[in-house]
């Protein structure tokens, strides 16, 4: 609260002049620093913070090399456009659209390109995908790809480089 110091009234006298003496305030601080404090918990009680979105992805140690056999490789290549070609072992690759055609927002996989997916997964259980993506193609492809495998439950992929090689065999597609 603010209060005012008064000398109940009276007036200093110098030699004719006469001057009034100065009032002093005082200003209470307390009741402002409290509210303000009152405010800063409140707001960092109600705010709600953001959490980033992060994928896990398991690593395995670089010196140690996995093998497995080719029929339990699915290969699938992502060029600069938005088409899959997929290749089980050895076999020439087949060509799918990676979205559906009528789906303007390009959201998931296209139903023909995620029924092969879980056909082939539930046929071989050991099957392991290996994703190589081109350098001239979108990320988005990548995500979408892993988001899709994510939501099928599929854990048994990996990802590879893009080399020469994989352009070869992208032109032998059926």
């Amino acid at each position: 609260m603010g209060m005012v110091d008064s000398q109940n009234g009276r007036r200093s006298q110098k030699k004719g002049k006469r001057r009034t003496k100065r009032i002093g305030f005082h200003l209470d601080m307390t009741p402002m620093v409290d509210v303000a404090f009152l405010l800063l918990t409140f707001f960092m009680l109600t705010t709600t913070f953001s959490k980033s979105n992060t994928m896990e992805i398991n690593i395995p140690p670089e010196a140690k090399e996995v093998k497995v056999a080719a029929t339990n490789v699915m290969t699938l290549r992502i060029a600069d456009d938005a088409t899959a070609y997929c290749s089980l072992g050895d076999e020439a690759p087949r060509r799918f659209s990676l979205y559906d055609p009528g789906d303007g927002r390009k959201l998931a996989l296209s139903g023909e390109l995620r029924q092969i997916l879980r056909q082939q997964t539930t046929k071989n259980e050991k099957l392991v995908i290996v994703v190589k993506i081109s350098e001239k193609a979108h990320y988005k492809h990548l995500v979408d790809i892993i988001d899709e495998l994510n939501l099928m439950k599929i854990d048994r992929f990996s990802l590879d480089d893009f080399t020469e090689q994989d352009a070869q065999e992208i032109k032998r597609a059926v």
